[in-house]
């Protein structure tokens, strides 16, 4: 009787030791490929959070809307469903947290020196920190890229675009940017714009390059104008819950996978924007145009009203906080 006490005693010992080393898990879901930028990032996230934690988190990637889709995810985090999201900034703003419009303001920062002062700063922190109430975390931004103009007719003037059916994200902020230079907004879904260029249903879009590029709108456009007026990126956001709920040190370490893997995210993106625009020179199908000094400023002018417009829907202390970090002053224009 003895030795069969024994004998369940090691096996239990055993099974509860073996359910200890049993790795956290956490379900990475995005709906972007393997082969982009985030994609990349996201897998290089995984592979680190393992060596930091030495096994002790497993980070399972499902890319291209395995688990959920672009409308669903942001409920299953929420819900617990899935732990890690990567979504567009765009995302958060019909939570009820519109600060996160402020990113889909014109011209609100004119390189990645000045994005990455907000986006790595103590701003770009108070602006996650406002999604906790979901019970959402924040643990880093990622760029997608600066957008430019495309249209079927040059763009270097804000008269150019008079009459122009442009294609937009659902933004109220991208709404009235379009419609500060005199075209009309039209609000599509990603996948349905190729087609509707292709047969004038809309005249043109903005884009950073690598989805002008990918998405071989390029194809269906004669004109590009390199405008760097806007900018587009995700968030990457965790469940509170389950994130308050993890040991500190596994936080730590999982924090500094996110640190290196937010440089790599960017500095991808970068690149693939860079190889992007120069294959959409080297296709010969798009004339890409680099605007004057005089020209930027002009197109400029014509969108910066645009954030005092919307600034009692963004919250124009937020737009003050960025303005300050950038050192922007728009009655200097």
């Amino acid at each position: 009787m003895k030795k069969r006490s024994f004998l369940l005693a090691v096996a239990l010992s055993a099974s509860f030791g073996a359910y200890a080393q049993a790795p956290i898990v956490i379900k990475f879901s995005h709906v972007v490929a393997t082969d982009t930028p985030k994609g990349k990032a996201a897998d290089f996230f995984a592979k680190r959070a393992a060596e930091l934690t030495k096994g002790r988190v497993k980070v399972e990637v499902y890319p291209n809307s395995q688990l959920y889709k672009d409308k669903e995810e942001m409920e299953a985090l929420q819900l617990g469903s899935v732990q890690m999201l990567a979504p567009s900034l765009s995302k958060f703003a019909p939570l009820g947290v519109r600060e996160f419009e402020v990113f889909d303001l014109p011209y609100l920062f004119d390189n990645y020196d000045e994005l990455h002062k907000v986006t790595q700063g103590p701003v770009g922190k108070s602006l996650l920190d406002k999604l906790q109430p979901k019970g959402i975390t924040g643990l880093a931004y990622w760029d997608n890229g600066f957008k430019s103009f495309s249209a079927n007719r040059p763009l270097h003037a804000p008269a150019d675009f008079k009459g122009l059916k442009m294609r937009i994200q659902s933004s109220k902020v991208l709404d009235a940017q379009m419609r500060a230079l005199g075209a009309i907004p039209q609000v599509m879904a990603f996948s349905e714009v190729y087609q509707a260029l292709q047969t004038g249903v809309v005249d043109g879009t903005e884009n950073p390059h690598s989805n002008l590029y990918t998405q071989k709108m390029y194809e269906v456009q004669k004109d590009m104008t390199l405008s760097n007026h806007g900018y587009l990126g995700y968030a990457v956001v965790v469940n509170k819950k389950f994130w308050d709920g993890l040991p500190a040190d596994i936080r730590t370490e999982l924090n500094q996978a996110m640190t290196e893997a937010t440089k790599v995210a960017n500095d991808d993106a970068k690149q693939d924007n860079d190889n992007a625009l120069a294959k959409v020179k080297a296709s010969g199908k798009t004339n890409v145009y680099t605007p004057t000094d005089a020209e930027k400023l002009a197109l400029k002018k014509a969108l910066i009203p645009v954030h005092k417009q919307m600034a009692s829907r963004i919250g124009e202390d937020t737009i003050k906080a960025i303005y300050k970090e950038t050192g922007f002053d728009p009655s200097k224009l």
